[in-house]
Order: structure tokens, then sequence, then C-alpha cells
């Protein structure tokens, strides 16, 4: 399983998502689920995440080694799931998908949080904001992504997708 993480530069929230991924696959015993990151926009190929981020991160022993990228039609090729931070980079995703099977692969990550009764929740851009925005990304963050290793662990992640899908 290949999964790859998109928000709209690549330096915040999919760089934060893909550590505290690897990190609870590792925790989880998931050897055989890889993990990337993109951006819908251009803004900071090439980039190292964004200071703040990373800060954070690093306070809660996450380790960062992307680099800022943009995601591209042929990655729906190279990932078995493609989890977009917000609905603006859903549609953004959904726009270049090159057929069903590409929009299959997209999710958004509120999808697998504990409680999505008021709808699937957004990972709200820090971008600018002060450090407590940060903190707040990574709270959310971390009880989507253990609600999407509990779903690789249950065999599920493609169930709670096709939900998603049919509410988009």
């Amino acid at each position: 399983m290949r999964i790859m993480t998109v928000c709209l530069g690549n330096i915040c929230r999919s760089p934060a998502a893909e550590a505290v991924l690897v990190r609870r696959l590792a925790e989880a015993g998931l050897d055989h689920v890889s993990v990337s990151s993109a951006g819908t926009a251009d803004y900071h190929v090439g980039e190292r995440p964004h200071p703040t981020s990373v800060a954070e991160g690093e306070r809660r022993g996450y380790v960062f080694s992307t680099r800022g990228a943009q995601f591209e039609p042929e990655d729906f090729d190279r990932a078995d799931l493609v989890v977009a931070m917000d609905s603006s980079n859903e549609a953004e995703l959904v726009a270049l998908a090159r057929t069903p099977q590409d929009r299959s692969k997209i999710v958004r990550l509120g999808a697998f949080a504990p409680d999505t009764t008021d709808g699937i929740l957004d990972v709200p851009d820090p971008w600018g904001e002060p450090d407590h925005a940060y903190v707040a990304m990574y709270d959310q963050i971390e009880d989507a992504v253990d609600g999407l290793v509990r779903a690789l662990r249950d065999g599920t992640v493609h169930e709670v997708a096709a939900v998603h899908r049919d509410t988009r």
C-alpha cells in the first residue's frame, strides 16, 4: 500500500501528516505501507517543511525527511490512496484525476477522524498563523491518522474512502 498525503504547498500539513503516519504505521507494525507527500501548487517545490511545523513535529518526536513536491496526475499511478488535507485540496485532486480509478483513490484525512457526525472536518492550513495553529493542526492530524491506521489494520480503508466519495 502506498499513501500520498496532499495539501496546498507541501510544507505544513502534508509533511506533518506524512511524518505522523510513518511513525504510527511503524508502531502498528504495518511495514508494507509507504508514505510520501505533495502539494497541489508549486509554491515550495524543493523546500524543506515550514520551520514551525517541523519544530512542533519534532517536539512530538516526529522526523522529517521530505522536500516540497507538486502533485502531478502521474502520482495517481504511484499511490494507492491519496489523502487530501481539506476540501479545496480534494477538489484540486479530483480535477487532476484522469480516470474514475484515480478519483477512487482520493479521500480527505478527516474521513478517518473519530467523530464525523457533523461531516468530515478539514485540516486548516496553519501557514501564516501563530504557533498555536500548528499545535492544533498536529492534534487534528494525529486523531485522524490513528483512524487511518486502524482502518488499514482492519482492512476497511477502502470502505471508508467509498463512503466519503458518496458524500462528495
